[in-house]
């Protein structure tokens, strides 16, 4: 089974849509990557264009931006993850997940399943 990003099936009104035409290749979307905390490891995926994405399975630091400008942090556990309340348990670190690390706690501010890398802003 594949993940299709297209036009909902649905009108507004709740009354179904004729589909005009089959799925194409362009709106095929991939199962989510859940990165989490561990020896660094990336997986390269081509996208449309022929371009490139990164994404990160597992990593051990994070770049965390301070006062008094970026410094590389080990990540220790993950706090609060607003994406899925289930995630905190697992270490699974999304867009806006709150992790602890050696330097404190930090808001992750990069999609690490999108950008391969972890940035986040220190909030202690």
């Amino acid at each position: 089974m594949s993940i299709w990003q297209a036009r909902s099936k649905r009108k507004v009104t709740g009354g179904r849509l004729k589909q005009a035409r089959k799925k194409l290749k362009r709106e095929l979307g991939r199962e989510s990557t859940f990165t989490t905390i561990g020896e660094i490891s990336k997986k390269k995926v081509r996208c449309l264009g022929g371009n490139q994405k990164v994404k990160l399975m597992k990593t051990d630091y994070s770049n965390i931006q301070t006062k008094e400008g970026f410094k590389k942090a080990k990540i220790l556990s993950v706090v609060d993850n607003p994406a899925n309340r289930h995630f905190v348990r697992r270490n699974i670190i999304t867009k806006g997940a709150i992790i602890n690390t050696e330097a404190g706690k930090a808001r992750v501010t990069s999609r690490p399943g999108q950008d391969g890398v972890i940035n986040a802003v220190l909030i202690e």
